[in-house]
């Protein structure tokens, strides 16, 4: 991409500028060294202007209409709310083919259509669990624009999850009735995880099922959750189609929000946050190292074949690729390679 001034790009950016917005997403998805030195200046210089928004992390087993109730909830937030919707849609596509990248914006086309709202597909790029690289580094783009609601919708249950649910300040499942078993598909875990849990698709011949589902997750919920914080999960029913429900599904993020400012649970929970981003910043760092130094490279190629012939095993092959590294850890230009704060 050509470069970038980052003062000019981050003024932009501060104003509402859409297309200065999604050339900064763009510039903090970029792996190349340039780009990550200014992606770390950029997002020095939007810090003061973050922290004020509702993050909501939106996860659900497949089927559950995901994207459907992103697309309806984040157009009565606009539209009866008025608040400023950034949806950041975790897209399990290649970083570099762009696979089906457009998918979210197709099924997200009401909101993508409003002025006061933003779509961005953001790819995993082989992250671990499909959670986009770069999907902290946005919350803190859009914030600084003004979006006061910020949705990161997950691509599925597992992995990705775990790590969504330590960027966001409330974690929402959305399940769905009429698929058999009302818990298949939904881990421990996962449960363990939310904050607020709404069945979708309660409409029509399928509200019966509905209601029968939700009442199956509140017992399931009184099973996982912790009860030395006091507070009860809560378990709604919605309708992405009709709108029913929605509401009651919002005041639940919300109560949820005013019960963590409440008890200074907020702010832990923010500080926890950078925590995390430090490490993964670090992770992230240290495999951009291993697979970028070339003399790392060609001992990993050169035991692999070892492997290969049966000379040596994963642990002995990986203590030397190791070796390699520890021994070329003065090499690597820190600095130049990636860290954003």
């Amino acid at each position: 991409m050509a470069v970038v001034d980052v003062n000019e790009l981050v003024d932009r950016v501060v104003a509402g500028s859409r297309p200065h917005i999604a050339r900064a997403l763009t510039l903090v998805e970029s792996s190349r060294p340039a780009d990550r030195e200014r992606t770390r200046q950029l997002l020095r210089l939007l810090a003061p202007h973050t922290g004020g928004a509702i993050r909501v992390g939106v996860s659900g087993v497949p089927g559950a209409g995901k994207s459907t109730f992103i697309d309806a909830m984040g157009c009565r937030l606009v539209d009866e709310h008025h608040h400023k919707v950034a949806v950041l849609a975790i897209d399990p596509s290649s970083a570099n083919t762009g696979g089906s990248i457009l998918g979210d914006r197709t099924r997200m086309g009401e909101l993508a259509d409003r002025a006061d709202a933003f779509v961005r597909p953001s790819p995993s790029g082989g992250s671990l669990g499909g959670v986009a690289r770069a999907t902290r580094e946005a919350i803190v783009v859009m914030e600084a624009a003004g979006y006061d609601v910020v949705m990161i919708e997950t691509v599925g249950v597992g992995q990705s999850e775990v790590a969504v649910s330590g960027m966001v300040d409330t974690f929402l499942l959305l399940s769905v009735a009429g698929t058999g078993d009302q818990l298949q598909g939904i881990k421990k875990g996962i449960l363990e995880l939310a904050d607020v849990v709404a069945v979708n698709k309660a409409d029509g011949e399928n509200a019966a099922n509905a209601r029968e589902a939700a009442r199956n997750l509140r017992q399931a919920m009184r099973m996982v959750s912790s009860a030395e914080d006091g507070r009860k999960v809560p378990v709604v029913t919605c309708s992405a189609v009709t709108g029913e429900g929605l509401d009651d599904v919002w005041k639940a993020v919300l109560d949820h929000r005013a019960w963590l400012v409440e008890n200074g649970s907020l702010e832990s929970r923010r500080t926890a946050q950078q925590h995390e981003w430090m490490w993964s910043i670090i992770r992230n760092q240290i495999n951009d190292s291993l697979d970028g130094d070339p003399q790392i490279q060609s001992r990993a190629e050169a035991v692999g074949e070892q492997i290969d012939s049966g000379a040596c095993d994963a642990l002995d092959g990986a203590e030397e690729v190791l070796r390699v590294f520890a021994e070329r850890v003065p090499q690597f230009e820190w600095a130049q390679s990636g860290a954003e704060k």
